[in-house]
């Protein structure tokens, strides 16, 4: 079983940078891919980015490629969101997930889930 717990959430304007964060438990995390997913109300939730378990292969939605950077710390079992140049469309409730298979685009592929933490952007 795996636990993963967000942080870094909270209200910031158009332009403004944010980071995020997602703590992890329960396995070795260097065996995990990660990724971040995001949903806003009313939307189904969506792929933002992914990152593979030694932190060498990336993937991004082509709606936050070169705005957003996933990165991993394997020494302190956390991946992060560095979130640039902040629209109102990024406004959602990002949530972090875990495989123990390959990165993937699609939702299904990750078994384990976080609470989420809501990012809000006003224009």
């Amino acid at each position: 079983q795996v636990q993963l717990v967000e942080s870094g959430g909270g209200l910031v304007q158009a332009g403004d940078s944010l980071r995020l964060s997602c703590a992890a438990s329960g396995r070795t995390f260097s065996s995990l891919s990660m990724a971040w997913f995001r949903q806003s109300p009313g939307k189904e939730r969506e792929f933002v980015a992914a990152i593979s378990w030694g932190g060498s292969n990336t993937l991004y939605a082509d709606s936050v490629k070169g705005r957003f950077t996933i990165s991993r710390d394997n020494a302190k079992n956390t991946v992060y969101l560095q979130m640039n140049s902040l629209k109102p469309e990024d406004t959602a409730v990002y949530y972090c997930a875990a495989t123990v298979g390959a990165i993937r685009r699609l939702r299904i592929s990750y078994e384990y889930w976080g609470q989420g933490t809501q990012v809000t952007v006003s224009s």
